[in-house]
């Protein structure tokens, strides 16, 4: 069991930046790739990035791609992700998930954070 917490959510101006946190605990973090998802009111789960369980290699959905940024400090058990120009369509409740695979294709096997809203004003 993989237990997350995300935080750093909130509410921005278009154009703004946030950077969110997201600690895990329980088994041991650098075994797991880890993702980004969001949610938005209406619309189903979209993945946002990945991350290799060894920090080399990320992945980003088109929409996000040159405004988000993914990392993790294995020895701080902690994913992020820096999210830069900030548009009012990347409102939404963001997840962070372990055991992704790395093109965010859901199997059902991940592990879940309980979310943090990320609300940006236009």
């Amino acid at each position: 069991q993989v237990h997350l917490v995300e935080s750093g959510g909130g509410l921005v101006q278009a154009g703004g930046s946030l950077r969110l946190s997201c600690a895990a605990s329980g088994r041991t973090f650098s075994n797991y790739n880890m993702g980004w998802f969001r949610q938005a009111p209406g619309k189903e789960r979209e993945f946002v990035a990945s991350i290799r369980w060894n920090g080399i290699g990320t992945y980003y959905a088109d929409y996000v791609k040159g405004r988000f940024t993914i990392s993790r400090d294995n020895a701080k058990n902690t994913v992020y992700l820096q999210m830069d120009s900030l548009k009012p369509e990347d409102t939404a409740v963001y997840y962070c998930a372990a055991g992704v695979a790395l093109s965010g294709s859901l199997t059902g096997n991940e592990y879940w954070g309980q979310g943090t809203q990320v609300t940006v004003s236009s």
